[in-house]
């Protein structure tokens, strides 16, 4: 059976996207929307789709699934819309600019039995779910500690969407969210959050060092910047050994698994296309199956995720709000 995709935005994550897109068995690029009708005709013109316009043409085109890749703060307006109409959603991370939206839609998408997943892609990675099934089988232990960075070099321009706190500009949001959601994936939500860091002359957030402790001493230490280029490197550590996510852990192929005095056992999972293919796929099955959640990435993960995404912002001072979108 076919399954019917929407894209909403025409930006580099949508054109990744679209592209992985084409490699999923069943799946069909139906209708891409935008704010500006010519540009979404012409992303439409390059990866197939059947159809384009306004992102109020595309909430009408009854697709089977929207996908959303709009900057974090419009995430919001467009969530609920297509909840509205019954439209199930794959939405980009961050899922929301702030936790109260996030709750606003999770809420709306429970309450009208419509599916809706964060599209943390590297949940999704066959290298993660390999480390998923080290991790529960005891390979090292019980997990006590994550340690990930991910920091890339971006030369400031407040006119620039990664700058811009108007469209969730900032590292926390863009880069943060990656390390914040392995932490949690892997030791669920914390107790207490700390975050220091720097920002920019416009306010936004240039780096984070961010603290997740738990109350029984477990704990994760990660950190983002926009200003810097950093190894990409995340490491679980267990009460009997390790797990390194080669870098870029956030789409590795390779898992190291340390345990005692044994030497390190490398392990390949290489990723089909660009990686995006495999949140696709769990779409799919969410919806054969008849699921409104996926139980990999579920809506209470995104919540935890979101709370530790405002704590950051909070402690470093910078603000952030849902954008309106003319739906």
């Amino acid at each position: 059976m076919t399954v019917r995709w929407g894209i909403a935005a025409t930006g580099r994550m949508a054109a990744a996207f679209a592209s992985d897109l084409a490699l999923v068995p069943e799946a069909e690029l139906a209708f891409v929307g935008s704010r500006d009708a010519d540009r979404a005709a012409e992303f439409a013109g390059r990866f197939g789709a059947a159809g384009s316009g306004t992102y109020r043409d595309l909430l009408d085109a009854g697709v089977d699934v929207l996908y959303v890749a709009t900057p974090h703060p419009q995430h919001h307006a467009l969530a609920l819309a297509a909840i509205e109409r019954g439209t199930p959603l794959l939405v980009e991370k961050a899922f929301t600019a702030t936790l109260a939206g996030a709750h606003e839609v999770v809420e709306a998408a429970r309450a009208a039995e419509v599916f809706c997943m964060e599209a943390m892609w590297t949940r999704f990675q066959p290298a993660l779910v390999a480390a998923r099934e080290l991790v529960a089988s005891g390979a090292i232990g019980d997990p006590v500690l994550v340690q990930a960075d991910f920091g890339a070099h971006r030369d400031f321009d407040p006119s620039s969407r990664l700058f811009d706190l108007a469209l969730g500009g900032g590292s926390v949001l863009d880069l943060g969210v990656y390390p914040i959601s392995l932490a949690q994936h892997f030791l669920g939500r914390p107790d207490r959050v700390v975050a220091t860091g720097t920002t920019y002359p416009n306010g936004a957030d240039a780096s984070a060092a961010i603290h997740l402790a738990h109350d029984d001493g477990r704990a994760a230490a990660l950190a983002c910047s926009l200003s810097a280029a950093t190894p990409g490197a995340a490491v679980v550590v267990g009460t009997e050994g390790s797990l390194e996510l080669r870098p870029p852990f956030h789409h590795p192929e390779q898992l190291v698994l340390r345990r005692g005095d044994a030497g390190p056992e490398v392990h390949e999972h290489p990723a089909t296309g660009r990686g995006y293919t495999h949140q696709a796929d769990e779409v799919h099955r969410c919806l054969e199956a008849g699921l409104t959640e996926s139980p990999v990435m579920p809506l209470e993960d995104t919540l935890d995720v979101m709370w530790v995404l405002e704590e950051c912002l909070r402690q470093l001072g910078v603000p952030m709000a849902e954008a309106a979108v003319e739906v």
